[in-house]
């Protein structure tokens, strides 16, 4: 099975309007996940991985620069405030 490079898809730029965003709510704002439930689950399964490192906290707090990754999606936080 051949593994994923970060380098193999485009990184997509999601604004928020603060200087934070939490983990589960940014996935939610992605639509990455339907729900709070949906990002839960995406983190039990070790699927979420945040600048690289595999990330368990939904409560994660996240800043500008921070990139997302979940299977072949990848975003980018961008504050706005």
């Amino acid at each position: 099975m051949a593994r994923f490079d970060m380098r193999d898809s485009e990184i997509r730029d999601i604004e928020i309007r603060d200087e934070m965003i939490r983990l589960g709510q940014l996935l939610k704002l992605a639509g990455i996940a339907e729900d709070g439930v949906h990002a839960k689950d995406l983190l039990d399964a070790d699927e979420v991985t945040v600048n690289g490192t595999i990330e368990f906290r939904r409560g994660r707090q996240l800043h500008d620069g921070d990139v997302i990754q979940v299977g072949n999606e990848q975003v980018r936080v961008v504050a706005r405030p």
